[in-house]
C-alpha cells in the first residue's frame, strides 16, 4: 500500500489527513507532538483528485470533520487502520468506545483494562494515538477531570470538550 496525505481547514488550525489504502491512519494537528516526518505522509492529494481508494477516505474523513465541527455529527463512519502495537490498539478501541460529549479519566481506563496500575501506559497509549478526534483521545482527562496532555495541546483539548459539551468552556484561540 501507498500513503497519500491531504490537509484541510478546521477551527483549530490546519489538519493533515493520511490514508494507506481504502482505511484512514492518521489525523494530525499543526506542531502536533509525536508527528511524523513529513517525508512519511505520502503524496499529496488535492480536493480534485478522486482517483483511488486513498483519496476517497480522504474526501470522506474531510466531510466527516467539517460535519463534527459544523456540530452535525456526533460518531464517525470511516475505515480505520492506526499503526500500534497491541497494547496501544487496546486503549485506542476503549478511546471508540467513550461517547461523544463525555469523558473517561485514565484511571478508567486501565480499570477496563482489567488493572487500575495501567494508568501511566494508557497516558502513554493515548498520546501516540495516530488517528486524533475520530479516535477521541481528547475525551480522556486526568483524575478528578483536570485537563492533562493532548498531542495538539490543551487549548486545541479544550475546544474539542467545549465543542462536545457547550456547558464546557470553549478556547477561542482557533
Amino acid at each position: 500500500m501507498t500513503a497519500v496525505h491531504s490537509v484541510i481547514a478546521s477551527p483549530i488550525g490546519p489538519l493533515t489527513l493520511v490514508a494507506d489504502g481504502g482505511a484512514l491512519t492518521a489525523v494530525y494537528m499543526e506542531n502536533h507532538k509525536r508527528g511524523p516526518a513529513p517525508e512519511t505522509l505520502g503524496p499529496l492529494v488535492s480536493d480534485n483528485d478522486a482517483a483511488g481508494a486513498g483519496a476517497l477516505v480522504l474526501a470522506r474523513t474531510r466531510d466527516q470533520l467539517g460535519e463534527y465541527f459544523a456540530g452535525e455529527r456526533r460518531d464517525f463512519t470511516l475505515p480505520l487502520a492506526p499503526a500500534g502495537n497491541p497494547f496501544r490498539q487496546r486503549v485506542w478501541t476503549l478511546l471508540l468506545e467513550i461517547p461523544y460529549g463525555e469523558t473517561r479519566t485514565y484511571g478508567d481506563l486501565a480499570q477496563q483494562l482489567g488493572d487500575k496500575n495501567l494508568a501511566q501506559a494508557v497516558g502513554a497509549a493515548n498520546a501516540r494515538n495516530p488517528v486524533s478526534i475520530i479516535i477521541p483521545c481528547h475525551r480522556v482527562v486526568g483524575a478528578a477531570g483536570a485537563l492533562t496532555g493532548y498531542a495538539g495541546g490543551l487549548p486545541r483539548k479544550r475546544h474539542l470538550l467545549g465543542l462536545e459539551d457547550p456547558r464546557r468552556i470553549q478556547d477561542a484561540l482557533f
